[in-house]
């Protein structure tokens, strides 16, 4: 399986339709085969799950994502694990142990605003942990 996380500096970035490198994780047997960090090459929001879908990822962990980029993540059948901060490596991991903390209900709805950081919104309310297994 193939996971991606919105990625900048190690840790998970705050905004998908925002975000400029992905990590894709190879995995196996809730294992970590390998890793590498892709450039979206200037995609944006629902493009991007378009580039995940080519890339054959079918779980993405980030931390905000808009109403649209669910929904072409939905058609694009990539499981989205919203409302997640924090180091990618070791959210993957938590993520192959059945122990990652998100928030399904996750959604920056105010695009409108350019300029605005989704990371400053609070995307812990309504968090489910330990259920990704």
């Amino acid at each position: 399986m193939k996971i991606a996380v919105t990625y900048e500096n190690g840790e998970v970035f705050q905004h998908f339709g925002h975000t400029e490198q992905f990590k894709i994780y190879e995995t196996n047997g809730g294992e970590i085969i390998s890793s590498e960090v892709i450039s979206t090459n200037g995609s944006g929001h629902s493009a991007l799950a378009e580039f995940l879908k080519a890339k054959n990822v079918s779980v993405l962990i980030c931390g905000g994502i808009g109403a649209g980029a669910k929904t072409a993540l939905s058609e694009a059948n990539i499981k989205l694990y919203g409302g997640v901060a924090g180091n990618a490596d070791a959210k993957v991991k938590d993520f192959l142990c059945g122990t990652l903390c998100y928030n399904p209900n996750t959604e920056c709805n105010h695009h409108e605003h350019h300029g605005d950081d989704c990371e400053n919104h609070d995307h812990n309310c309504g968090h489910h942990c330990g259920t990704t297994k």
